[in-house]
C-alpha cells in the first residue's frame, strides 16, 4: 500500500467523473487518508456522497479565493490530522464568454478571474497551508496542453495554465529546500464538468483519440494512478515537473495521415465527417 500512513487534502472534487475523483480513488486504494473540500452548498451535495463512498471522514467547506477560509482550513487540518503529507489542487475557472471567439477579445475582468481562480489560488493555498505540511510533503496541480500550444476554444484558460505551469517551477524551487515537492499533471481531454464549458469538446476528444500514439483518450483512473505516484515517496526525486498523461498526444507535431484507395488524407477529414 504505497500511500499507507499518508494524509492530505484534495481540493476540487466535483463529481464522480472529475479528475480529482480519480486521484482520490487511487490514493484511497493505496491506503492514503484525506479530507475533501466543497466550494458551495450545491457542490457539498455532490461531495459528501463521494466522501462516504471512499471512507473519507473529513469534508471542509472551502473557497480558495477567500484567505480567511484557507486559514480556517489550516486550523481544521491541524485539528483533524496534525500535519499532512500532500495537497491536490484541482481548481480552475474562466467565464464562459472568455472560452469562445477570439482570444484577442478577452475582457480584463474575465482574464483576472481566470488567473485568480486557476493560478493564484495554488500560490495562496500553499501560503496558508504551509505550516500544516510535513517535511517531504508533495503538492500536485492539474494543467493541460493548451498551456504550451493553441487549442480551439481554450483561449484565456490556456494562458492561465501557462502561468500555472510557470508557478509550479518557481514554487518547486522555493520549497525544495524544505523537502516539499511541487508538480503538475497535464491530462488529455476528459469529459468532466469543467470540460463541458469548452466549445467543440467532443471534436477535440475525437481528434485526440485519432492522433494520440496509443489511439485512445485517457481515463480519470489513469490520471489518478499517475497522480498517486507523484504524491507518493516513489517520486521523492521528482519536483517542478509537468507530467503528461494524454496517451502520448503531446509528442505529435502534425495530424496523422492514412492511405485509402491509394490516396493520402489527414485523419482530421474522417473525424470531421463523423466516420
Amino acid at each position: 500500500m504505497i500511500m499507507r500512513g499518508k494524509k492530505g487534502l484534495i481540493i476540487g472534487v466535483a463529481n464522480n467523473k472529475s479528475i480529482a475523483y480519480g486521484i482520490a480513488k487511487a490514493i484511497n486504494a493505496q491506503g492514503g487518508e484525506f479530507a475533501l473540500s466543497f466550494f458551495n452548498e450545491q457542490m457539498e451535495k455532490r461531495v459528501r456522497p463521494i466522501a462516504e463512498e471512499l471512507g473519507c471522514k473529513y469534508v471542509y467547506g472551502l473557497d480558495v479565493s477567500v484567505p480567511e477560509e484557507l486559514e480556517a482550513t489550516r486550523v481544521k487540518i491541524e485539528r483533524d490530522f496534525g500535519k499532512i503529507d500532500f495537497i491536490v489542487h484541482a481548481v480552475a475557472f474562466a467565464p464562459k464568454e472568455a472560452l469562445d471567439g477570439r482570444f484577442v477579445d478577452t475582457g480584463k475582468e474575465a482574464f483576472n478571474i481566470a488567473m485568480q481562480t486557476s493560478v493564484y489560488s495554488l500560490i495562496e493555498t500553499i501560503q496558508k497551508l504551509l505550516p500544516a505540511l510535513n517535511k517531504n510533503a508533495s503538492i500536485l496541480t492539474l494543467t493541460y496542453l493548451g498551456a504550451v500550444a493553441v487549442i480551439p476554444h481554450y483561449n484565456v484558460m490556456g494562458v492561465a495554465k501557462a502561468a500555472l505551469e510557470a508557478s509550479v517551477r518557481y514554487l518547486a524551487a522555493d520549497l525544495g529546500a524544505e523537502g516539499i515537492r511541487v508538480n503538475a499533471i497535464s491530462a488529455g481531454p476528459i469529459r468532466t464538468l469543467a470540460a463541458s464549458g469548452i466549445g467543440d469538446f467532443r471534436m477535440i476528444m475525437k481528434w485526440n483519440e485519432a492522433n494520440a500514439p496509443l489511439r485512445e483518450n485517457v481515463t480519470i483512473d489513469q490520471v489518478g494512478n499517475a497522480a498517486m505516484y507523484l504524491l507518493s515517496d516513489l517520486a521523492s526525486g521528482v519536483t517542478g515537473e509537468i507530467h503528461y498523461v494524454d496517451a502520448g498526444y503531446n509528442i505529435i507535431g502534425m495530424g496523422a495521415i492514412e492511405e485509402i484507395d491509394g490516396k493520402t488524407s489527414l485523419i482530421w477529414d474522417r473525424v470531421k465527417n463523423g466516420q
